[in-house]
C-alpha cells in the first residue's frame, strides 16, 4: 500500500473546478438520443415492411425503452474509456493526481465513521469495524475521528453477542476505545433511515462530516483521509461517493461478480462522473456526508398511499441525494479513490433476493417523478434506477410478443389475399439486411464496453490482474457466463417487478454474505417453473418457426439449465481452483491489501467472550447535542417555500465556512 500523502498547505479550501458542466450534459444527451433514434428507426423499418399491427406497435414501444437504456450505459462507458485511457480526471478534466492530505485543515474538523447494522454476523461486523479503525490509527490522524457502531438488531441473542464483542473490542483497543461508541436501538423504527436519523439528531452536531459504512464495508485509513480532505477542499459538497469494490469471495459466482465489478465499474463510474459532474448519486454507503447539510435537507417523510409508491421510502440513498441537489449542495462521485470495499452475495439466489428489495425501492422512486423542486437530473437518476429492473420485464415481454408475431406470420405465410375483393396479392417482405444490422448494433452496444474495460486494464492495471493472459482468459469466461445467466436474471427481475406492482411487500432483513453451496432442492425450487415454461416455449417455436427457434435458443438454454447453473456456480471448490489457476484474480488479492489481510486474521482470532451478559455494562455514549431533522416535503410549496429552503442553505454555508 502507498504511504500517507500529507501537505501543510493552509489555503486548501476551494471548490473543484468542473468546466463545461452544461455542455457535458448536452453532449451525453445528444449522443444517447442520436444512437437511440437510429436503432428505433431500423426497428420501425423492419416491422413496417409488411404493415404495422397493434402487436408490432407495442413491440416497437418496448424496444425503444430497452434500446435507449442500453445506449445510455454504452455512452457512459465510452466516455469513461477515453478518460481512463488518458488518465484524465472526469470532474476537472485535468490529469489525475493523488489527493493531498492537509493535516492543518484536518485538525480543525471532526468526522464520525458510522456503521449501521441489523441482525448481522457479530464476529464479521466487529472484525470489519476493527480493521477499518486500526487502518486509520496507522495514519496517525485518528484523533480527528470517532467510530460508531449503530445497532438496530432485534434478535436478542445477536444483541447479546454484540454487547459481549463490543466489550472485548474495547479491551483490545485500549486508549483508542475512548473514540469508539456502541449504541443499540430497542425500537428500529424506519430501519436504516431511522438509525442514521437517530445518530444525527443526538450526536450529529458534534461533527462536520460522517463516513457511512455498511455492515460488510471495509475502508482503509488512507481512503477515509482522502474522503475527508476532499470534503474539506469542496465546501459546496454535501456528499462524496466512492466506488465500493467487492472483495473476499470464494464461490465461482462471487468471484465472477468481484472480477466483473473491479474490471468494469471504475470505467463506467468515470463516464458517469463526467456527465453528472456535481449532480452524482448516492449508493447508501462507503461515502462521506456533510452532517449539517444532511440534517437540514434529508429528513425523509412517509409517503402517502399504498405500495408500490406509498409508505416508508425504502431506497433512501437516491432520495437523499436528490434532496441535497434540491437545496443546492453538490454530490460528487470520485471514481479513482482506492481502498473502499464491500462484500456481495455468493450465489445467484442470494443475489436475486437482494435485488428483490432493490427492485421495490427503485420502482417506488417513480412516484417521486412529479415531486416539486427536484432537479431534472435527480429525476433522471430515479428513472434510470427503475428502468434497470423494469427493462427485464420489458425484454421478456418483447421476447413473448416476438414469438407470437413469428408464429402468427409462420401460420399465415401462405396467405396472400387478406381481403375479400383484393386484386393483387400481399407479398411478405423480410428485410434481412436491416435485421442483421440491428442485431450487430445491439451486440456492439452490449459488448464493446466490456472490450474497452479490458483494453484500459491491459494498459494501466495489467499486473494487478495476474498478467495479460489470465486477464483476457478470465474476461472471456466472465462474458460467457454473464450471457448464460442473463435469461435467468431477466425472469427473476420480471417476477419481482410484477410482484411490486401487485403490492406484494418484501422484508428488508440482513443479507447472507458467507459463501455457501446452494442445495439441489433449493436450486430446483426457485427455477423449476421457468424451466418448464422454457421447454414449452421452445417446443412451440421449433414446431411453427424453426428459424426463430434457433434465434431464441440462447435464452432458452439459460432457462432450461437454470437449476444446475445455480447449483454449480455456487461452488466454493470451483472458485478456489480458479483462483489457484490465476483466473478471476483481482487487484486486492495481487496487492495483498494489508487491511483485507488483517480482516482475515481477525475473523479467525476473534471469539465471543463466554462470560455471562450480566458482567457487561451498557457502553458509555458521548454527550448529546440534540438537533432536529426537519421532515422534507415533495408537494408543490410555491416560490416562498423554495426561497426559504435556499435561504436556510445559505445560512448553513455561512456558519460552516465563515
Amino acid at each position: 500500500m502507498s504511504g500517507i500523502q500529507m501537505t501543510s498547505n493552509s489555503n486548501s479550501t476551494h471548490n473543484t473546478a468542473m468546466p463545461f458542466k452544461k455542455a457535458r450534459v448536452w453532449l451525453f444527451s445528444l449522443l444517447v438520443l442520436a444512437i437511440s433514434a437510429y436503432g428505433m428507426w431500423i426497428m420501425f423499418d423492419i416491422l413496417n415492411s409488411n404493415g404495422m399491427t397493434p402487436l408490432e406497435y407495442a413491440l416497437l414501444a418496448l424496444f425503444s425503452i430497452t434500446f435507449t437504456w442500453i445506449v445510455t450505459a454504452f455512452c457512459s462507458g465510452c466516455m469513461g474509456f477515453i478518460l481512463q485511457l488518458f488518465r484524465i480526471d472526469p470532474l476537472t478534466l485535468t490529469r489525475q493526481k493523488a489527493i493531498e492530505i492537509d493535516e492543518q485543515a484536518l485538525s480543525k474538523t471532526r468526522t464520525a465513521v458510522v456503521m449501521p447494522i441489523y441482525n448481522e454476523d457479530t464476529q464479521r461486523v466487529i472484525a470489519g469495524f476493527e480493521v477499518s479503525l486500526r487502518s486509520l490509527i496507522k495514519t496517525a490522524q485518528f484523533a480527528h475521528f470517532d467510530f460508531y457502531l449503530l445497532s438496530d438488531t432485534q434478535d436478542k441473542e445477536i444483541a447479546n453477542n454484540e454487547l459481549k464483542a463490543w466489550h472485548a473490542l474495547s479491551e483490545r483497543l485500549g486508549d483508542f476505545a475512548k473514540q469508539t461508541f456502541y449504541r443499540r436501538r430497542e425500537d428500529n423504527k424506519h430501519r436504516k433511515v431511522g438509525n442514521l436519523t437517530d445518530f444525527c439528531e443526538r450526536w450529529g452536531s458534534n461533527y462536520e462530516h460522517m463516513i457511512v459504512l455498511d455492515a460488510d464495508s471495509i475502508m482503509t485509513g488512507q481512503c477515509m483521509l482522502e474522503l475527508t480532505s476532499s470534503m474539506i477542499n469542496n465546501p459546496q459538497a454535501g456528499l462524496i461517493q466512492t466506488i465500493p469494490i467487492p472483495v473476499r469471495q470464494d464461490t465461482f459466482f462471487g468471484r465472477f461478480l468481484q472480477f466483473a465489478s473491479v474490471l468494469y465499474s471504475p470505467m463506467l463510474a468515470t463516464g458517469s462522473a463526467f456527465w453528472q459532474t456535481n449532480h452524482a448519486n448516492y449508493w447508501g454507503h462507503n461515502a462521506i456526508i456533510r452532517v449539517a447539510a444532511f440534517i437540514d435537507c434529508c429528513g425523509l417523510p412517509v409517503l402517502k398511499g399504498n405500495a408500490p409508491f406509498g409508505g416508508e421510502i425504502l431506497s433512501h440513498d437516491f432520495v437523499e441525494a436528490s434532496l441535497l441537489h434540491r437545496a443546492g449542495w453538490d454530490v460528487l462521485l470520485l471514481s479513482d479513490i482506492q481502498g473502499s470495499y464491500e462484500e456481495v452475495p455468493s450465489n445467484i439466489l442470494d443475489y436475486a433476493i437482494r435485488d428483490r428489495r432493490w427492485v421495490q425501492g427503485n420502482i417506488q422512486h417513480l412516484g417521486l417523478l412529479p415531486a416539486s423542486g427536484l432537479k431534472m437530473i435527480s429525476k433522471l437518476h430515479f428513472l434510470l434506477g427503475a428502468t434497470a429492473y423494469i427493462s427485464s420485464l420489458i425484454w421478456l415481454s418483447m421476447l413473448v410478443l416476438s414469438t407470437i408475431d413469428a408464429v402468427t406470420r409462420a401460420v399465415n405465410s401462405n396467405v396472400y389475399f387478406n381481403q375479400a375483393y383484393q386484386l393483387f396479392p400481399t407479398w411478405q417482405i423480410a428485410k434481412t439486411e436491416l435485421i442483421n444490422s440491428l442485431l450487430f448494433v445491439t451486440i456492439v452496444l452490449l459488448l464493446l464496453p466490456k472490450l474497452m474495460g479490458i483494453i484500459v486494464t491491459l494498459i494501466h492495471r495489467n499486473k494487478q490482474f495476474g498478467g495479460s493472459f489470465k486477464l483476457i482468459f478470465g474476461s472471456i469466461i466472465e462474458t460467457v457466463f454473464a450471457i448464460i445467466i442473463a435469461p435467468l436474471m431477466m425472469v427473476f427481475h420480471s417476477y419481482f417487478v410484477v410482484c411490486v406492482f401487485l403490492g406484494k411487500k418484501v422484508s428488508w432483513d440482513a443479507q447472507p454474505r458467507s459463501g455457501r453451496m446452494v442445495p439441489w432442492r433449493e436450486a430446483i425450487g426457485y427455477t423449476l417453473f421457468s424451466t418448464l415454461v422454457a421447454v414449452a416455449w421452445g417446443g412451440i417455436a421449433y414446431y411453427f418457426t424453426p428459424v426463430f427457434f434457433w434465434w431464441l435458443s440462447p435464452i432458452l438454454v439459460g432457462l432450461i439449465l437454470a437449476a444446475p447453473i445455480v447449483r454449480y456456480s455456487s461452488s466454493i471448490g470451483l472458485g478456489v481452483r480458479l483462483r489457484k489457476m490465476g483466473i478471476f484474480i483481482c487487484p486486492s488479492e495481487v496487492d495483498n491489501d494489508d487491511t483485507l489481510a488483517a480482516l482475515r486474521v481477525h475473523e479467525q482470532e476473534i471469539a465471543l467472550p463466554s462470560d455471562e451478559l450480566a458482567n457487561f455494562t451498557v457502553p458509555v455514549l458521548p454527550p448529546e447535542q440534540p438537533s432536529v431533522m426537519p421532515i422534507q416535503s415533495f408537494k408543490r410549496q410555491g416560490l416562498s417555500k423554495r426561497k426559504r429552503v435556499l435561504n436556510a442553505h445559505q445560512q448553513i454555508k455561512k456558519k460552516l465556512f465563515s
